[in-house]
């Protein structure tokens, strides 16, 4: 049983591999096989390739007009990669702590020396 289990895995492990669309190397049908990648999203892709490859996610966004974040994202999704790798999003950068505002509350004695209450 244990077998079975394992050489399952290992088949769904081998069809995730294989169903994997290297921008870098896909021909026209391979990107239009890419759900939401047509003829037109393809050619570009291609156009841009001619240039030079593709060196991660972000110059794929930035170089293949119509590709966003969201975009990227769904292509992964799909199976596409770029050198190899997954679609991440570039980590967002982290929140500034504001300075607490200061203590507007007005002093009930203005008379210099007397105790605050």
């Amino acid at each position: 049983m244990l077998k079975k289990i394992l050489m399952a895995a290992a088949m769904l492990y081998a069809a995730a591999t294989f169903a994997a669309v290297e921008v870098n190397k896909a021909s026209a049908a391979d990107l239009d096989g890419i759900k939401g990648i047509g003829p037109g999203t393809s050619e570009r892709i291609l156009q841009e390739r001619k240039k030079g490859k593709f060196k991660d996610w972000e110059d794929f966004i930035q170089r293949v007009k119509g590709v966003g974040e969201t975009t990227a994202a769904k292509f992964s999704a799909d199976g596409l990669t770029v050198n190899g790798s997954a679609y991440a999003p570039a980590t967002a950068k982290p929140e500034t702590r504001q300075k607490p505002p200061a203590d507007t509350k007005a002093a009930t004695d203005d008379k210099p020396g007397s105790p605050q209450k």
